[in-house]
Formats: structure tokens, sequence, C-alpha cells
């Protein structure tokens, strides 16, 4: 790997359960940007290769940053060690930010949830200081940004495991009825094949959406139902001024962040409103973006996010 190296640039790193994307900006020049899938075997040591070959490849085509953001999904504690990780088991116990220090010597880096970050950058993006943010992928992720600021300040705000159904399928926390487990895109393709009578596809579902089938249009708005009370719960307890739905599951069926507004609205009550809803702006690239804001604030002014620190 390429010896340590300062630039102008800053990076941002959204570690995914199957997939990276790298975004570097810098004033005056074209941004870079890539995506990669990892290795297969979900090993950790093959995992960090892959990703230190597509640093050298960033360096060798664009050149070095001087501080990076990364947004990871897993669970870490306050030394920046992986907890859990139900997308990469193997990578519990790994010293997330050894590992990021090495990758990047000398250069100012942090990781924090993406959840928080993805609502950080579409926060910004809006113009608003207090979101809600629920993002819609193979988990749910989310964030919630007050006064400008990420909260809660200790943790991350696990909005995918808002229990909206006690008696609801299991979610691979273990627990029953959590977000998660009835309105991810994986929970909501299993409703759709239930109700189908074999397997479905994500085309599949949304072909079946624009078709009017009645196995895709029960599936999705079971999801819809789900995601209409965690923003109306979330309205109730911090009434803030948006609520915005996003990840690539939601950013791939137009209609689904509609029909999760519309029955948000339908469920407010007298005197307390829930949240208006609106589509991410930055779509499946939010929690990118907010990494690539904490590496700015990390160049200039302290991230209001939680962050381990690394450099």
């Amino acid at each position: 790997m390429s010896g340590p190296q300062r630039g102008d640039g800053v990076l941002g790193v959204d570690v995914g359960g199957t997939k990276v994307a790298l975004r570097a900006e810098a004033a005056g020049r074209p941004a870079y940007e890539r995506t990669f899938r990892w290795p297969r075997g979900a090993d950790p040591a093959a995992d960090l290769a892959a990703l230190a070959a597509e640093v050298d490849r960033l360096r060798d085509a664009w050149g070095p940053v001087g501080a990076v953001g990364v947004a990871m999904p897993a669970t870490t504690d306050p030394a920046g060690t992986v907890t859990t990780w139900p997308g990469r088991p193997g990578w519990a116990g790994l010293d997330l930010a050894g590992a990021l220090r090495r990758l990047f010597p000398q250069v100012a880096t942090a990781v924090a949830d993406d959840g928080d970050l993805a609502a950080l950058a579409e926060a910004r993006h809006a113009g608003h200081d207090d979101v809600v943010y629920l993002g819609v992928g193979t988990g749910i992720g989310g964030g919630v940004v007050l006064a400008g600021r990420s909260v809660p300040g200790r943790s991350s705000a696990e909005i995918g495991h808002m229990v909206v159904a006690l008696d609801g399928e299991r979610c691979d926390c273990g627990r029953r009825g959590c977000l998660q487990s009835v309105a991810s895109g994986p929970a909501t393709l299993r409703r759709a094949a239930a109700g189908r009578g074999g397997e479905v596809s994500f085309d599949d579902l949304r072909a079946g959406l624009d078709e009017r089938r009645p196995w895709a249009v029960a599936a999705v708005d079971a999801s819809c139902r789900a995601l209409a009370a965690a923003v109306v719960s979330l309205g109730e307890l911090l009434d803030p001024a948006l609520a915005i739905v996003g990840g690539g599951f939601a950013a791939g069926l137009p209609g689904l962040v509609p029909l999760v507004a519309e029955q948000a609205r339908s469920a407010g009550r007298p005197g307390r409103p829930a949240p208006p809803v609106r589509a991410a702006a930055l779509g499946a690239l939010s929690s990118l973006h907010g990494a690539v804001e904490l590496a700015r604030d990390l160049a200039g002014t302290p991230a209001p996010v939680r962050s381990v620190p690394t450099a």
C-alpha cells in the first residue's frame, strides 16, 4: 500500500454488507466516485485487503486526501472495535479504528453510524435543523438531527429496531416486531412471495406494483404502514420539521414514499400532525454523502455526530 500522504481532498467511505462506495472531493477538482463489492466469504482480512487496494487505486488516479469519514452499519464500542454486524458477522471483534489508522496513516479519520450520517447529509441538503431519517434497504437504518446535531450523542438512533408490531416477525436482532422485520427490503419481498405463492425478486415486485398486482400492493402497503407508524411515533417524541425516507429499496420503488406520507398524514391527531414526509434528495447515496460531510467537518469544524477518532 502507498506510504503516508496528505492532500487537500476529503474522502467519504460508505461501508455496506455487500458493497462499499467511496467519494473524494476537493475544491476545483472533479469528484472521484467508485463502488466495489466485498470478496466472497466475508473474511475481515480479505475485506480489508480489498479496501486497501481500492484506496491505492484512489490515490493513484485522484491523489491523496487530508481527511476521511467512514459510514458504518456495524455497532462499535467507544474504542472503535466492532461489537456486532449481522451483515458481516466475521467483523465482530475487529479493531476498526486500528485498521483505519493503518489504511490512512497520518490522516484525520473518523467512523460514525451510517444512519446518523445519512440523516446529517439529508438535513443539511434540505436546510432543516430538525429532521428524522429512515433508510430502507437490506435493513432499516435511521438517524435523528435536532438543532443541527445528531442525537443521541452517546449512541446511534436505532430507528430500525423500534418495535412496531409486538406479535410481528422475528428480526435478525432476535426480537419480534422491529420495524426492520416488517418494512425492510427482504421483509417486503418475503411477504410478496408469500402472497404470490412463489419467489419474488425486486424487479418482480416493481413490475407487480406497476401492474397493481394484489400480492405486490399488499406487501408494500404493509411496509408503508409500519414506516408511517414509526414516523408518527418519532413525530410525537421529537416534533421534527421533516421526516425523510431514503435507502436503496425505497429509492427503487417510486410510489413507496408518497404512500408513507399519506398514511402518516392520516394517522396524525388534532394539535399534533405527523411531520411531512419527503423522499431522500440524495437517494441511495445519503450515507455516502454523510461520510463526506464527516470528513469535511474533520478537516474544518468538529463533526456534529458521534464519531470514533482514529488519527
